[in-house]
């Protein structure tokens, strides 16, 4: 006898490749609607993390600067994400979108999260890479050219550990703390599902703390990545920042990392359960 039948629960249905493609259309469209609408706030953030003490940066100069090519790859790593997302949460038994379903629970989500962001990152890196250098003003090194000329194929890999340090962890948190309060809305409203409205809110709440207590790791993500010469990993950029600035300044960009990861929170879950409605059909989407 099965697991799932000793525990009660029906086993996990396979996902049709119709329904696959709809979450990972679902997650491309989301993803490039976050980036475009909130680019400038994460310029700004960006800049803030990469200004060295006294250092003098124009906050607000050239904000959507690298936009074009950053969405180019945004999409196809969210359609990657919730490839992979969405099976590993089905076969942990997470339910389907529809509230969860019983069993598999926050566990499963913060797994999901977390290997999904794996799966993701070997686009989400280059494309951050480039997209950060961008940001921050170094344009003659900033193009998939320039990188390549200058360190070859792992300069587009640059910061890649530090990365996963924070992506990896805030692809659960985030996910996991979103599920669970899409769960407990529905159990409070006595309802199977969330309206676009109600995604913002429950997105906005997951994104705002996921966002703040994984700004250290961001700090650190952001400094190997624009200044790769500067630090030899993760634990000596640490130390050097601290000592060269304070341990405040593992908190840089912190207000408007909260803000952008906030409202781009709300705006991603809400354009991606719109994005359901319309990509995967909704029997599927409630599963059996």
């Amino acid at each position: 006898m099965s697991a799932a039948e000793t525990s009660g629960r029906a086993p996990p249905v396979a996902m049709t490749v119709r329904e696959l493609a709809g979450h990972c259309a679902s997650g491309a469209v989301a993803g490039c609607a976050v980036e475009a609408a909130f680019y400038p706030l994460d310029t700004i953030k960006t800049r803030l993390q990469a200004r060295r003490h006294g250092e003098r940066v124009a906050l607000f100069r050239g904000l959507y600067r690298g936009v074009g090519g950053n969405l180019l790859g945004v999409a196809p790593a969210s359609a990657v994400f919730f490839a992979a997302y969405e099976p590993m949460k089905r076969a942990l038994g997470a339910g389907g979108d529809a509230g969860g379903g019983e069993g598999g629970g926050v566990r499963a989500h913060l797994t999901a999260g977390a290997t999904a962001g794996l799966a993701s990152s070997l686009i989400r890196v280059p494309t951050e890479v480039i997209k950060t250098r961008r940001q921050v003003g170094t344009s003659a090194a900033s193009s998939l050219r320039g990188i390549l000329a200058a360190h070859g194929v792992m300069g587009l890999f640059a910061g890649y550990w530090s990365f996963l340090l924070r992506d990896l962890p805030f692809d659960a948190i985030e996910f996991a703390g979103y599920e669970s309060l899409k769960q407990a809305w529905g159990s409070f409203a006595d309802k199977e599902d969330v309206n676009g409205a109600e995604a913002a809110a429950l997105g906005a709440i997951a994104g705002a703390f996921t966002g703040a207590v994984t700004t250290p790791l961001d700090v650190v993500k952001t400094r190997l990545m624009t200044s790769p010469d500067s630090y030899t990993g993760v634990v000596q950029c640490v130390r050097k920042t601290i000592a060269e600035e304070g341990a405040m300044a593992l908190l840089k960009g912190v207000e408007p990392r909260v803000m952008w990861i906030g409202l781009g929170g709300g705006c991603f879950f809400s354009v991606l359960e719109t994005a359901r409605g319309i990509f995967v059909p909704k029997r599927e989407r409630e599963g059996p």
